[in-house]
Formats: C-alpha cells, structure tokens, sequence
C-alpha cells in the first residue's frame, strides 16, 4: 500500500491534483501494481478524504470549532494507539508536534490515518509516508528542515 502512495505523492503535485478515486484505481492498474495493493491504497486515501472534508477549521460553525484540539493542548495516547503506533512512531509524532510544524488539527488526521494503516508496530518509515500524505492533501509543503526529515533515509546517517 505504501509504494502506491508514495507514487501518488510523487506523480500527483497536490491533493487536489489527484483525479477521482475510481480513475486514480485505473491509472494504478495501467502502472502495474497489484490489484490488492491498489485497493488498500484508495480505501485508505478515501479515508483521508473524509478526514479532511471532517476538519474543524474548514467549518463555520462555532460547535465544530470548539471540537478543534488546542493548540497547547496535551495529547494522551490510548492503548490502541500506544500498541498500534508505538513508541518509536509516536514520539516522533511528539516532536514534531513540539518543535511546532504539525499543528493539532494536523496531528490528529496523521494518527487517525496510521491507525487505519497495516502493521503492528507501524513502522516509522511508513508513518513518515502517511505524513507527508496529510500535507500533501491539504496543499501544504512542509518547512524544508522538516521534509528532508521526512524524505531522508536515517539508516545511512552517521552520527557525528
């Protein structure tokens, strides 16, 4: 599943560039991926959707606005999550939340889709992909700093 999106992120500039998902379904199959595959990748995008098009701060409503988390908010993790994501995923989710560059509103489509994602642990590289995904739905770059965290590969890193 993860090897589609990532070639949906790739190809696709902006969440809103993307076709309809029974078109994006075609064009996949025409690329040559697997049928399985491509099916987990439009559910699980099709998710994103709905998160999105859920988000407080694209509606009007006072009561919808009060759902919204605050930005100062503390985040306590349920059992789920911590068994689901663990800790790797979800300190890394912590620190970027800290250093400021995944907003609350943010952070929770992130953890609403990597529950949704396969694995057990999920792994932090595929957490990473399910990140930029969220920023790439909502049309969103993030600071440089932070996309090369995203995109870089920690395992050829020597530390200094």
């Amino acid at each position: 599943m993860f090897e589609v999106l990532v070639y949906v992120y790739e190809n696709y500039w902006r969440g809103d560039a993307c076709p309809e998902l029974p078109l994006l379904g075609r064009k996949l199959s025409a690329v040559g991926f697997e049928a399985e595959e491509i099916e987990q990748a439009l559910s699980w995008l099709e998710g994103l959707n709905l998160a999105a098009t859920g988000l407080p701060a694209e509606t009007s409503t006072t009561s919808d606005a009060a759902l919204a988390p605050a930005s100062d908010s503390l985040r306590i993790w349920s059992v789920a999550e911590q068994d689901h994501l663990g800790a790797e995923c979800l300190s890394f989710v912590s620190f970027l939340t800290s250093a400021g560059v995944l907003p609350a509103s943010l952070r929770e489509i992130v953890l609403d889709r990597a529950m949704a994602a396969p694995g057990q642990p999920v792994a932090l590289d595929d957490l990473k992909i399910i990140i930029l995904m969220v920023y790439w739905r909502f049309g969103e770059e993030p600071d440089a700093l932070v996309l090369d965290e995203l995109c870089d590969d920690t395992q050829a890193r020597i530390a200094h």
